[in-house]
């Protein structure tokens, strides 16, 4: 049997079940589910928020099998991925010795502490890095169109 039947076949399967979930909780009435859930039973809700989950995680995991594959089947399509990934992590790198760590208070009496506070500082300096380097590189072809052009 070939991968896109079996894929057919599990995507049938996982709807199917998402329908009967849906019917289930259709079938409860609000004031019901709203009761349920204030006195701690989520029983109605719980198997389509695992049903959810389990979905999301075997997308991942065929989304990583499907790339890892295709990279792998093409050594020039590896050797660029190698080199995207490669500069990614080099930025990464580069923001967080840029980023510095400080104890934050937040909500509900609790702190983020300085490491935490170094990794968000870091994903923040990450982002404008990139998003400069996108933009510098839009302008850059554009202006080399027009000069081509």
């Amino acid at each position: 049997m070939n991968v896109e039947k079996i894929t057919k076949i599990i995507s049938g399967i996982l709807g199917l079940l998402g329908i009967v979930f849906l019917f289930l909780v259709i079938s409860k009435s609000d004031e019901n589910i709203k009761m349920d859930a204030s006195l701690g039973d989520y029983s109605s809700v719980s198997p389509m928020v695992n049903l959810m989950v389990a979905i999301v995680i075997i997308t991942i995991f065929v989304t990583l099998i499907f790339s890892l594959r295709g990279l792998l089947s093409d050594s020039k399509k590896l050797k660029k991925a190698s080199i995207s990934i490669g500069s990614l992590l080099l930025v990464v790198a580069i923001s967080f010795l840029m980023s510095t760590g400080v104890e934050t208070p937040l909500k509900d009496d609790q702190v983020l502490s300085a490491t935490g506070s170094r990794w968000v500082e870091t994903g923040i300096r990450t982002g404008y890095i990139l998003a400069s380097i996108a933009i510098f590189s839009m302008m850059f072809s554009s202006v080399k169109k027009i000069i081509k052009g």
